[in-house]
């Protein structure tokens, strides 16, 4: 397993505008350099709000192609949220574009699990059944969204995953549970932990104070940005994660559980 190069995309939506989002990741893509991973946050082509579902999209469809050109433009995989409509419902759904010979098997996708209630997501999302984790460049992602970062069971690591990576519309008003959270995840699961928040203020004045990180799994902070729009760039260690869990192989001594819907 090889040091892996990731690439956080901090950016400030534009409520009802996908077009503009998509300029901006394009901008700050063509901008980012070389990296293995990049990273963009939760519903990142409309921003979370009530009218998001106007601006649903479909797989195969625009935010899909465009995950997918940005995935072999860069040699990489690019991963981030979009609402999306699918069998007479709509999912938050995370898509995971990566570079590929058969493109029919170049995208997947996580739909989100915890659906947040206190904004009403649960009456216009259906929320996701199935766990996801990546096996790209000897590395293994588990896949989640924004809420699901609340609910350790759900990413209880088994064995199965070397990173979380979270994508997030988390409000400036919860920012301190957005960290204290994230290195929680990462400390309990022995895994690096990746944190994508969005930046700004959307068109219900809802403020972000963004604070994407990397996280070891030692607890200790990587690589962070400030509140703005902005892109960050860290290398996920493998001795370092090999290492700690030899050191420190907490694991062993985990409950043994399954979980029943």
């Amino acid at each position: 397993m090889n040091d892996l190069t990731v690439t956080l995309l901090q950016s400030d939506i534009t409520s009802d505008d996908p077009d503009a989002n998509l300029r901006q990741l394009d901008a700050m893509l063509a901008q980012a350099g070389e990296f293995d991973l990049a990273v963009l946050p939760e519903v990142f082509t409309t921003g979370f709000h009530p009218r998001a579902r106007q601006h649903a999209e479909v797989m195969g469809g625009r935010a899909c192609q465009w995950l997918e050109r940005q995935s072999a433009n860069h040699s990489a995989a690019v991963t981030g949220s979009v609402v999306m409509e699918q069998g007479g419902g709509h999912y938050n759904r995370m898509l995971w574009a990566e570079p590929v010979s058969d493109p029919d098997t170049a995208l997947d996708y996580y739909d989100k699990r915890h659906l947040f209630r206190m904004a009403g997501e649960h009456e216009r999302y259906r929320e996701g059944t199935r766990r996801v984790v990546k096996n790209y460049r000897q590395w293994r992602f588990l896949l989640q969204v924004c809420y699901d970062l609340r609910f350790p069971v759900f990413s209880r690591n088994q064995g199965d995953y070397d990173v979380i990576i979270y994508v997030a519309n988390w409000p400036e008003a919860r920012h301190d549970h957005w960290v204290s959270l994230l290195k929680s995840r990462a400390i309990e699961n022995l895994s690096y932990v990746i944190g994508v928040n969005r930046a700004g203020v959307d068109a219900y004045d809802q403020a972000y104070a963004g604070g994407s990180q990397v996280i070891a799994p030692t607890g200790e902070v990587v690589a962070e940005l400030g509140r703005e729009s902005g892109t960050l760039k860290a290398v996920l260690n493998a001795k370092l994660l090999q290492a700690y869990r030899e050191r420190f192989p907490a694991h062993l001594d985990a409950d043994r559980f399954s979980l029943q819907d």
